[in-house]
Parts: structure tokens; C-alpha cells; sequence
């Protein structure tokens, strides 16, 4: 059985994710950018703390005693929020695109890619303990 602790920081991380989720929730990465974009404009202090299962992940490996299971899941996380901030840059402050990249940013993305997070990171958390 899982113990009430660890339940506890999974639905914690869960309902963080699908706050991200929902504010960036897009048809295509393109309109996906163009949200976060909004933010990031404002401030890039705002943007990131728009981003509270990073603020999440960087705890939880303080909690866990830099297990390598929490490890991982904070380096999955710097990488997706440093990847979000390259990607706005490019798009829309260099403005320097390659047809390839264009193409993929305007690719229709399923319905339920943006809640991939949902399946992948309560696992890491659940591990992290054991």
C-alpha cells in the first residue's frame, strides 16, 4: 500500500501540473509559446513562477536527500522550463526559425500530450521513496 506521505506529495504534484497544464494547453507548441510568451513579456520572474512544479521539484530533492529518482525528475523539470525560455526567445525575440522547426511548432499535438507529465512524474515521486 502506499504510504499517506508520499500519496500526499504525489497529489500535490499533480494538482501543480495540471495548473501548467491548464494555462498552456495549446492545439500546436506554436500557440503553446505564444501563451507562455504573454507571461514571459511581462516578466521573466512572473513566467517562472508560473512554473511552481519546478519550485516543486527542487524541494522535493532537499526532502529526499538527493535521491536519484528526485534528481531526475529536477533535471527533467530545469530542462523543460529552460527549453520553454530558449524556444520563446527564438521564436519571438530572434525571430530566427528554420522551415524544419516551423513545421514542427505548427504540428497539430494530441489532445492529451500536454498531461504526459501526469503519468511520468508521480512515478518518479513514488520511487524517490523507496
Amino acid at each position: 500500500m502506499i504510504d499517506e506521505m508520499i500519496l500526499n506529495y504525489i497529489l500535490l504534484f499533480v494538482f501543480l501540473e495540471v495548473y501548467e497544464v491548464s494555462w498552456q494547453k495549446a492545439p500546436t507548441m506554436m500557440e503553446m509559446l505564444f501563451r507562455m510568451n504573454i507571461y514571459y513579456k511581462k516578466n521573466i520572474v512572473l513566467f517562472l513562477i508560473m512554473q511552481p512544479t519546478f519550485y516543486f521539484s527542487i524541494g522535493f530533492v532537499m526532502l529526499t536527500n538527493s535521491n536519484p529518482y528526485a534528481l531526475l525528475l529536477l533535471l527533467i523539470k530545469t530542462f523543460d522550463v529552460a527549453l520553454k525560455i530558449v524556444m520563446i526567445e527564438q521564436v519571438f525575440k530572434k525571430k530566427t526559425l528554420t522551415k524544419e522547426l516551423i513545421n514542427i511548432l505548427l504540428t497539430p499535438i494530441g489532445k492529451y500530450l500536454p498531461y504526459i507529465g501526469l503519468t511520468i512524474y508521480p512515478f518518479l515521486i513514488a520511487l524517490s521513496f523507496n
